[in-house]
């Protein structure tokens, strides 16, 4: 009699496991928001100035395609992220600028069948590349001063849990890491490199169709 119990309850788990798969085809929408958070320190141009850029949130939306059972293709899009920076010389005198990015990220994720504690949350991770483009740079140092941050290009990877609701509607938690690398210029001279390359963290509601 336990023996069938076993198997019945093992079978009956198995079921749960495979119904809860994303079958190849899927279509998803993700849409909440993120919080870009820079490593602490970006550190130190050519002249000595110290480099902090602060964080920030915004409203952002993703696509996935599933092109196998549980591996998807996900393009991640949001509004302009805005940016406050300040730049400390060594005697502690700042100055302040600002600038504004796009952060699309292309990454193909692979989502884990479903786990029962106690609902079948299903966790994923992925891997891909960040392109990040900046403008609207901006420094506060007199008239006529010209910053420019040149566009990224660095690798991506992404971690979560999507916790269904619904048949085909889920809560998303996340946490990406992103390599943002930007060279500074000011007035056409180089500055030297501010390394970005945030942790971004996410919710949002999941639609499957």
């Amino acid at each position: 009699m336990k023996l069938q119990s076993l198997v019945l309850a093992a079978a009956t788990a198995l079921t749960m496991t495979s119904a809860f798969a994303v079958p190849a085809g899927t279509w998803s929408i993700a849409a909440g928001a993120h919080y870009v958070d820079p490593k602490s320190d970006n550190g130190t141009l050519d002249n000595g100035l110290s480099v902090d850029v602060d964080g920030d949130v915004r409203p952002t939306i993703s696509g996935e395609y599933f092109i196998a059972d549980n591996v998807g293709v996900e393009l991640l899009a949001a509004i302009p992220f805005h940016h406050d920076i300040t730049l400390t010389d060594a005697n502690g005198n700042e100055v302040d600028a600002k600038t504004q990015h796009l952060p699309p990220t292309l990454s193909v994720q692979y989502h884990f069948d479903g786990y029962n504690l106690p609902m079948n949350v299903k966790p994923f991770v992925g891997v891909g590349v960040n392109y990040t483009t900046f403008f609207k740079e901006r420094v506060y140092l007199g008239n006529g001063n010209d910053l420019e941050l040149d566009d990224s290009v660095g690798v991506a990877g992404h971690i979560g849990l999507d916790i269904p609701y619904a048949p085909t509607e889920s809560f998303r938690i996340d946490a990406r890491y992103k390599d943002i690398k930007t060279d500074a210029s000011l007035n056409g001279s180089d500055l030297g490199e501010v390394d970005i390359s945030p942790w971004v963290y996410g919710v949002a509601f999941v639609k499957q169709f």
